[in-house]
C-alpha cells in the first residue's frame, strides 16, 4: 500500500501563537513540520459512541473533522523520484567546490510540486538527525519561497527571515548574505529549497538579478539546491545564457497528473485513492467504496492529486456534519472542485483513454 505522510502546516494548534507566526518558511515552523507524524483518532465502539454526552460528541466530532480536512498526504511517484534523486546529488554534490547540480520540479498547479519539495526535506531533515543524534543545533534544511516582483534583498531577506536573523533596512545585501552563509555553515546546511521560483522572470533586469543572487547563494553554501515551480519549462527559465546555465546545472522533474489510460496507470490511481480511503474514520463507511469509485474520481479530478486530495477531505468533512458517516458518488458531487479540474471535466465528458486489452 501507498505509504502515507503528514502535511505541511504552519504550526501546531496547540499554540498559544497564531499558524502564521511559525510558517514553514522560518525554522520554527519547519521544525514542527518534521516533528509531525500522522495520528488519526481512534474511532468509537457504538456503544461508546451512543455513551457520549452532547457536549463530548460535539467535541468527539470537531477532532475528527479537523483530521479529515488535514487529512495525510499520499506518498506519490513524484514524491519519491524527487527523494530518490535529490539525494543521489546531495551525496555526488558532498566535495565538489562549485558547479553542484540541483533539481528543478516543475509543473501545473495541483500536480504536488510543493508537497514534493517539502516531503523531500523532511525526508533529508530525518535522515541528517538519525547521522547525528546528539548535534541539536544541525540546521540540515533551509526553505523559502520566492516572493511576487522579488528584488535579490528580498530573496536574501527571505533567507535570513528562515534563520531568525535581523534583516535592518540599514543592512545591504552583501550584510544579509554573509550573515546568511555564515549562519547556514554554523548550522550545517546542505539542502536549499526554494519554492515559487516561477516568480523569476530572466526576461527583466530584476528577476536576472535574483537568479544571479541564487547561483551566488548556491556557489557559497555547500548544498543542494532544489527549485519548485510553475511551468518553469515554459516561462523562459531555460533562456538565454543564464537560462543555458542553468539548464546545464538542473535535473527537471515534471508533476504530471496521474493518467487512466494504461492498466499500470488505473492500478497506481487505484492505490493512491485506497491509501486515502484506508484514513478515513467514519463510522459507517464501507471500505472500498472510495476504491470502486476510482473512475469518477478521475473524471472529477482530471488525475491531480490537489483536486483528489481536496475531494475526499471535503467529502469526508461533510459526512460527519450531516452524520451520513460514510462517503458516496451522491455525496462527493456535492463537493466543488477546482475551477481547471471541473472546466477538463466538462471538456472531457466520457472515459479518457480506455485501456488496451
Amino acid at each position: 500500500m501507498t505509504a502515507i505522510l503528514p502535511r505541511p502546516r504552519a504550526g501546531d494548534p496547540d499554540d498559544a501563537e497564531p499558524s502564521t507566526e511559525n510558517p514553514l518558511t522560518t525554522k520554527e515552523g519547519w521544525r514542527r513540520f518534521v516533528d509531525a507524524e500522522p495520528n488519526p483518532p481512534a474511532l468509537l465502539a457504538e456503544a461508546a459512541l451512543a455513551g457520549l454526552s452532547a457536549g463530548r460528541r460535539v467535541g468527539y466530532d470537531e477532532a475528527r473533522m479537523e483530521y479529515h480536512a488535514d487529512l495525510p498526504l499520499v506518498n506519490t511517484p513524484v514524491i519519491r523520484q524527487v527523494i530518490a534523486t535529490s539525494r543521489l546529488l546531495i551525496q555526488l554534490n558532498r566535495n565538489q567546490i562549485s558547479a553542484r547540480r540541483g533539481v528543478i520540479i516543475s509543473g501545473a498547479s495541483g500536480t504536488g510540486k510543493t508537497t514534493a519539495l517539502s516531503q523531500l526535506g523532511r525526508a533529508h531533515d530525518l535522515a541528517a538527525r538519525r547521522r547525528h543524534p546528539q548535534d541539536r543545533h544541525r540546521l540540515p534544511v533551509v526553505y523559502i519561497t520566492v516572493p511576487p516582483a522579488a528584488t535579490p534583498r528580498m530573496v536574501a531577506v527571505e533567507f535570513s527571515r528562515f534563520f531568525g536573523l535581523p534583516a535592518p533596512r540599514s543592512a545591504n545585501l552583501t550584510d544579509v548574505t554573509n550573515a546568511v552563509c555564515a549562519t547556514a555553515a554554523r548550522t550545517h546546511v546542505d539542502l536549499v529549497l526554494v519554492d515559487e521560483i516561477h516568480n523569476i522572470s530572466l526576461a527583466t533586469r530584476a528577476g536576472a538579478e535574483v537568479s544571479d543572487t541564487l547561483k551566488y547563494f548556491a556557489e557559497r553554501l555547500p548544498a543542494t539546491f532544489v527549485y519548485a515551480g510553475l511551468d518553469v519549462d515554459e516561462i523562459g527559465l531555460f533562456a538565454g545564457t543564464r537560462g543555458r546555465q542553468i539548464a546545464g546545472r538542473f535535473t527537471l522533474i515534471p508533476a504530471r497528473p496521474f493518467d487512466y489510460g494504461t492498466t499500470e496507470q488505473r492500478e497506481t490511481w487505484r492505490g493512491l485513492v485506497s491509501t486515502m480511503e484506508a484514513s478515513l474514520r467514519l463510522h459507517r463507511h464501507q471500505p472500498g467504496t472510495l476504491t470502486g469509485l476510482d473512475e469518477y474520481l478521475f473524471a472529477r479530478t482530471s488525475g491531480m492529486i490537489g483536486s483528489l486530495s481536496h475531494l475526499v477531505r471535503g467529502a469526508a468533512v461533510l459526512a460527519i456534519q450531516d452524520g451520513t458517516e460514510q462517503i458516496t458518488k451522491d455525496l462527493l458531487d456535492l463537493i466543488p472542485v477546482d475551477h481547471a479540474a471541473q472546466r477538463a471535466h466538462v471538456q472531457r465528458p466520457g472515459r479518457r483513454g480506455k485501456a488496451k486489452k
